[in-house]
């Protein structure tokens, strides 16, 4: 219980506050004291920008069959997003863990999707981009992608938290008699998951990045934002760190406009969060005024506010915000500083990889029909990577398989190697197949992935083997010839969330086969998400001709390539999935090694012959 007046001067601003009482409902009043120059409160430990805290986690409801254990998690910072959405939270997130790794930190990351879907799976790309999917199978929203490529791990559903998730889980609590008599509301049952789910991925680790989804405001994001005002309070100042990510506009006559981050700022702290942290982003770097007004208008240091300018390539982000010192303050202020390596002795490769110089130029031809690039923002990333790697600028062309059958066909003449990566529904299908049929007739680089793999096996059937009406079951159920074919245990399910083949699985690879030469082993572990596969029925009578299944799971066919080709590849699994810019994928290295005409299959089919 607080019972006194406060007097301080800040800014030339005096703040005088007053409390009575205590009341559950309203447990932020006590930390509406700042710290008082006559000595009234100086003996409690700070808060951020001064304030002072009468006791940990006062006025949090407290419910023990919440099951919320408030003490998992070492250090944390949440990074939220105002004035609009797509501005770059999740890359600068993931910066500021990239940064923390190098400086000998073990980051994690959890991205919170307020959507009621349960996870992204049935999406549609035109939504949210690409579906992700982590090795244990969950499906999820692609910021994940750019947590995993930027902090060098892999990461569980557990670390992507929904909306659907939440409420499933709370409700089926409620019916099977776990609160037996409670009231089950949005707050402590519907906050307290939050916050377990948090610590709970948390644990283990030295820092848990938190994204929150969205823009401060929305109303389907309240729940979250309370949650985390209720973290702020369980939490000692050196252990929570709170990140907001704005835009900041030019006006028409050039100047960098604040007025967007001052309203943003004023929304979020109307919900009793105060940042801690500001990045701007902007066309260019924020003119040092610019921070000074928003520090101002604001109430955070000038040293706090950072910029996040556009840049030619995501992966200089991190460079470009440790050179604005955004890492320092941050260990600064979660008092890692002490713990950190020496800057000498700190990791250098991310530098050294993303500013390489590139002394080769190809064009890979990408035929989709997703008119999105983050649709298919991990192959996009795996061809980077496997650049970086070879050291050559890869340059997408995007083709629209749609529409290449009228107009586009050229641009597959236009282009090195060709790509054809996943997707689901009919639309598009016969483009992606003259695509295919292109790269085989021609010794075009072909690489093609999950339905790009399926494609090449339909194409095979038709136009060599002569089975005109080949297609797939998904596709066409009436086909004469279902060359593929629905997977055996999908035939008795219902649902669409959740239940395709999905997550790791590990590949046996034929020895002497352009796989092994492409991976440099015999088996590979990459990542499925398919209903459908070739039907066995089929496999003697498709490796009658060039065309060979050199990667099997037991009865199922998971690599094709052709001997009669320099480099024609397909895999039902999706292998951009675990590529990353210090480990690129074996199958997009050699491809871009056939392009380069380093590599020929063919010279490994006359080898074996002559063996």
């Amino acid at each position: 219980m607080i019972s006194s007046f406060a007097r301080t001067e800040h800014r030339n601003w005096t703040f005088v506050y007053y409390s009575d009482h205590y009341d559950t409902e309203f447990p932020y009043l006590e930390r509406a004291i700042r710290r008082n120059p006559c000595g009234s409160v100086t003996d409690a430990p700070s808060l951020r920008n001064g304030f002072d805290a009468a006791s940990r986690t006062l006025g949090m409801p407290k419910e023990p069959d919440t099951g919320y254990d408030p003490t998992l998690g070492r250090k944390f910072i949440f990074v939220t997003g105002g004035v609009m959405s797509g501005l770059g939270k999740g890359i600068t997130a993931a910066s500021t863990g990239r940064l923390l790794s190098n400086a000998g930190f073990d980051v994690t990351a959890v991205k919170i999707d307020p959507y009621l879907n349960v996870d992204a799976g049935t999406m549609n790309p035109y939504q949210h981009g690409e579906v992700y999917v982590l090795k244990d199978g969950g499906e999820v929203d692609l910021d994940l992608g750019n947590y995993e490529r930027f902090l060098g791990v892999d990461m569980t559903s557990d670390h992507n938290v929904t909306t659907g998730k939440t409420y499933q889980h709370v409700i089926e609590k409620e019916r099977a008699g776990d609160y037996l008599g409670k009231t089950v509301q949005i707050i402590p049952h519907i906050t307290d998951d939050i916050k377990r789910r948090i610590r709970e991925a948390a644990e283990g680790t030295d820092v848990c990045i938190v994204e929150v989804g969205g823009t401060v405001g929305d109303i389907e994001g309240m729940p979250y934002l309370e949650a985390l005002r209720q973290f702020a309070h369980e939490e000692d100042d050196g252990d929570i760190l709170f990140t907001h990510v704005t835009l900041v506009p030019y006006s028409k006559n050039g100047e960098q406009k604040t007025k967007p981050t001052q309203h943003s700022v004023k929304e979020l702290r109307s919900i009793g969060l105060q940042p801690d942290i500001l990045v701007g982003r902007s066309e260019n770097e924020l003119a040092p005024k610019t921070k000074e007004k928003i520090a101002l208008f604001c109430d955070v240091p000038t040293e706090a506010v950072f910029s996040n300018a556009d840049v030619e390539d995501v992966y200089h982000v991190p460079l470009m915000v440790e050179s604005e010192g955004l890492d320092q303050y941050v260990m600064e202020r979660l008092d890692l500083d002490s713990e950190a390596l020496p800057p000498e002795e700190r990791e250098n490769r991310w530098r050294e990889l993303v500013t390489r110089d590139r002394t080769e130029e190809v064009d890979i031809a990408l035929v989709g029909k997703y008119d999105l690039e983050d649709a298919y923002m991990s192959v996009h990333e795996a061809l980077k990577h496997a650049g970086i790697e070879r050291r050559t600028e890869v340059n997408v062309l995007w083709v629209d398989s749609d529409e290449m059958l009228d107009r586009h066909e050229n641009r597959l003449k236009e282009a090195d190697g060709v790509v054809v990566p996943g997707g689901f529904g009919s639309r598009g299908i016969e483009g992606k197949l003259k695509a295919v049929e292109y790269c085989r007739e021609n010794d075009v680089p072909f690489l093609g992935l999950c339905l790009g793999f399926q494609m090449a096996v339909v194409e095979h059937a038709r136009n060599v083997l002569g089975l005109e009406d080949a297609h797939s079951a998904e596709l066409d159920p009436d086909t004469e010839h279902p060359v593929i074919d629905i997977l055996p245990e999908q035939y008795e399910v219902n649902d669409m969330g959740g239940t395709m083949r999905l997550g790791a699985h590990d590949t046996a690879i034929d020895a002497g086969s352009l796989a092994e030469r492409v991976y440099d082993d015999t088996v590979c572990t990459e990542r499925h998400r398919h209903r459908y596969e070739v039907n066995p029925e089929y496999i003697e009578e498709l490796e009658a001709g060039a065309l060979d299944f050199s990667g099997r799971a037991d009865n199922r066919m998971e690599i094709l390539e052709r001997s009669d080709h320099p480099f024609f590849l397909g895999t039902q699994f999706h292998p951009e999935f675990r590529s990353r810019p210090d480990r690129a994928s074996p199958p997009f290295v050699g491809f871009l090694d056939a392009v380069a005409g380093e590599l020929d299959a063919r010279d490994l089919a006359d080898r074996e012959v002559q063996a």
